[in-house]
């Protein structure tokens, strides 16, 4: 053990700075702050948006499109390795619902193409995509569009 290889003891001496404690501190009168000016203000800090005064970019960027939420259409989705592990032959909106698939009836069903179904299955739904209608076309099923 050397003189060079002490140290102080963990949570011994504090890594914070005591700011505007007096000259002698080393961060006293101005406290680290500079002279004047916005950031030497206390409770003073920048505004995310703000560029000193240049015209910020939410400003020169051109606003483009309208998006009309409230004719968004919004599926509730459900995955053909779901439907298999059903024992029906139909499934519709109702029988998703009953088994918990869907949270609601009011809302339109698409059907999607992840996993394989074993057995052939007539399902209603309101949208399918591509590969599910193959998939379930391969099985013997049938796909109906409500």
């Amino acid at each position: 053990m050397n003189l060079s290889n002490l140290r102080p003891a963990k949570g011994a001496v504090s890594s914070k700075k005591r700011i505007g404690r007096g000259n002698a501190s080393g961060q006293g009168r101005t406290a680290g702050k500079g002279h004047k000016g916005y950031k030497s203000r206390s409770g003073a800090s920048g505004k995310l948006h703000y560029e000193g005064g240049q015209m910020p970019l939410m400003r020169r960027l051109p606003k483009r499109g309208f998006t009309n939420y409230w004719f968004k259409n919004t599926y509730q989705i459900v995955n053909l390795e779901s439907i298999n592990l059903l024992k029906a032959k139909k499934v519709d909106n109702n029988s998703l619902y009953e088994q918990g698939l869907i949270k609601k009836l009011s809302l339109p069903v698409k059907i999607l193409s992840k996993g394989n179904l074993d057995k052939p299955i007539e399902i209603a739904a309101n949208s399918f995509s591509k590969n599910a209608i193959k998939k379930i076309e391969e099985s013997g099923g049938k796909a109906i569009f409500l």
